[in-house]
């Protein structure tokens, strides 16, 4: 069995206003998961899980499923839009960071799959109760999590 791919990392939440704000996610791959999904964990506890192929082909082109938009922002950033009940919430990323995420995921998943030619699974938000992966030990960070996303 292969492990669970976990990576940290930082995006910016896009506001009505004219700031911006870093916000840490975590972002994780099982390759035991048939579907391919990959989740986005916000720091108010929420997840986002949605087919790894929306990532990728967002990285190219324009693309929307459901809940989740993603596309290209010039040659270095990546916009993900989030919609749910409450609200939207558009997240920038760089780029770099999703290929890299991207490319270990592909390291882990084996070349014949038995989910090849199925429907990639449809976007889902659930609340973590745990929300522990998201701690973490310097300072900024911490100031960082109180920080709640825009719901608008």
């Amino acid at each position: 069995m292969s492990p669970v791919i976990e990576e940290h990392a930082r995006a910016r939440l896009i506001t009505d206003g004219p700031l911006t704000r870093p916000v840490p996610v975590d972002l994780r791959y099982d390759p035991a998961d048939e579907r391919r999904t990959v989740h986005i964990g916000l720091p108010d506890g929420t997840d986002w899980a949605f087919g790894r192929d929306l990532l990728e082909r967002g990285l190219r082109t324009p693309i929307e499923r459901g809940d989740v938009r993603v596309w290209p922002c010039g040659r270095t950033q990546l916009i993900v839009e989030l919609h749910s009940t409450d609200g939207v919430e558009v997240f920038q990323f760089e780029i770099r960071t999703l290929i890299r995420f991207l490319a270990r995921t592909r390291t882990q998943t084996p070349g014949a799959s038995p989910d090849a030619g199925r429907e990639p699974p449809p976007p889902s938000r659930t609340t973590r109760t745990d929300t522990s992966r998201t701690a973490r030990t310097d300072k900024s960070a911490e100031q960082e999590r109180g920080a709640q996303p825009a719901h608008g």
